[in-house]
């Protein structure tokens, strides 16, 4: 198990260029399953999830090649569909939930596919109602294996139908999509989510001979076709990552530009980190954000305590949530957090209390946080990082504290960030691996 040392209280400066999308990514890979021909994919991240399940292709029979440092490209012409019912692929699916999502083109092009007990974050209950029904709509047929911890799914031919989604869920949405493309017919999918990455999932489709319309919007309409062919495609930035930096160089009262950070596809993130006083310019695709010695949360107009809760697109991401706690920590004034969708999402506030910050955990969603307005330092502690999230959430807050930091299990931490130590020494930060 690695670690990270991280002495805080150095002020960065410099540019950082944001890595691809992982939520994306994990979308995007899982549809190269649909076509027998050869799909390009650039600017994938370079992390444990996204190379795990690039691994898993590789053992289902895909052809992978890669052809520059971002850049892969693929062909399912000979898929073993058998594979995902191994004992191996339980074993290694288990550690990533985004195999979840093999299952839509696995059913839509083989009439089978096999969904076993998915991982990855400890950050609550994360169901598989929403892939399972919408399939079950389609015309699947499942049967759970308890033995096995594993789903099987089977159809002689997925029929297109209107479906109203119990929740707009991202991998739900993108599995029942990547299912429907090749149904029978016409398939519309109302309260369907409507994120970036799912759009994108859409254009790429699209360009491949899906005939999918109403992206942006929560309702979708699905003409099947026969087949598929191969594809370019490039991922987005991660606004993840993006949103994260811009945190970063608050706490840290650095001066920082993200470059190539396709803004126009960010939504209402950067108004978020607004509200919390944060100052920042966007040029073109740039974000410039200056050195900073304080900022102020602002407050309703009526007087009333600032809320920040996550919300389905183009609402607030949940992602983010962390970052903008561990922010506000460091803030004048008070902010109260809402996580809706994670029940253990919050669960790593005992460490920022124990460098100092002032939050009150209401409840397994709610954490009020006191703004200290840097009266007084965060300090250094040994702390573990539950879950990506919140990893980056504490790596930020140790970069910011007096002292030396010790934060363990950074794996969590690799799982969605691409050399995340070696890109922030770059702008000054005092931080190193150990193993």
């Amino acid at each position: 198990m690695s670690s990270f040392e991280v002495t805080g209280g150095n002020r960065l400066k410099g540019e950082i260029v944001p890595q691809g999308a992982k939520n994306e990514a994990l979308q995007i890979l899982s549809a190269v399953v649909l076509t027998a021909g050869q799909v390009i994919i650039s600017n994938i991240p370079d992390i444990l999830d996204v190379n795990l399940l690039i691994e898993l292709l590789a053992e289902m029979g895909v052809k992978v090649e890669r052809i520059s440092a971002d850049t892969y490209t693929f062909q399912a012409d000979q898929i073993d569909a058998g594979y995902l019912a191994s004992a191996e692929f339980r074993k290694k699916s288990g550690r990533l939930r985004g195999s979840v999502m093999l299952a839509g083109p696995m059913l839509a092009r083989f009439k089978k596919a096999y969904i076993p007990k998915p991982g990855g974050d400890k950050i609550g209950r994360r169901r598989l109602d929403t892939h399972i029904i919408g399939f079950q709509q389609l015309g699947a047929r499942y049967a759970y294996d308890e033995t096995l911890g594993c789903f099987t799914l089977e159809t002689e031919q997925l029929k297109g139908c209107y479906m109203l989604l119990d929740e707009p869920s991202v991998t739900g949405t993108a599995n029942i999509i990547m299912a429907a493309v090749l149904a029978e017919g016409i398939t519309t999918i109302y309260n369907a989510a409507c994120e970036p990455y799912i759009q994108q999932l859409c254009k790429m489709l699209n360009s491949m001979g899906a005939k999918i319309s109403g992206e942006g919007s929560n309702l979708l309409h699905i003409e099947g076709v026969a087949e598929l062919k191969g594809t370019t495609h490039r991922l987005l930035p991660d606004m993840i990552e993006i949103g994260s930096f811009i945190g970063l160089a608050a706490m840290t009262q650095s001066e920082i530009t993200i470059k190539n950070a396709g803004v126009q596809h960010l939504g209402i993130i950067p108004e978020k980190f607004r509200q919390l006083g944060i100052q920042f310019n966007i040029s073109r695709d740039d974000i410039y954000i200056p050195a900073q010695d304080n900022y102020e949360v602002q407050t309703y107009l009526d007087g009333g305590i600032l809320t920040i809760s996550d919300h389905p697109w183009p609402g607030f991401t949940p992602d983010l949530l962390s970052i903008v706690l561990v922010v506000a920590t460091q803030a004048i004034g008070s902010v109260l957090i809402h996580q809706k969708m994670f029940e253990s999402r919050l669960f790593f506030v005992d460490k920022l209390i124990d460098m100092g910050a002032q939050i009150i955990l209401c409840d397994p969603h709610r954490a009020t946080v006191i703004g200290l307005g840097r009266k007084y330092n965060l300090r250094g502690i040994t702390m573990s990082s539950p879950d990506i999230r919140a990893g980056q959430a504490l790596l930020i807050a140790a970069l910011s504290a007096e002292g030396k930091s010790t934060i363990q299990n950074i794996e969590q931490i690799d799982r969605g960030y691409q050399r995340i130590d070696e890109r922030l020494r770059n702008l000054g930060a005092d931080i190193r691996r150990i193993n």
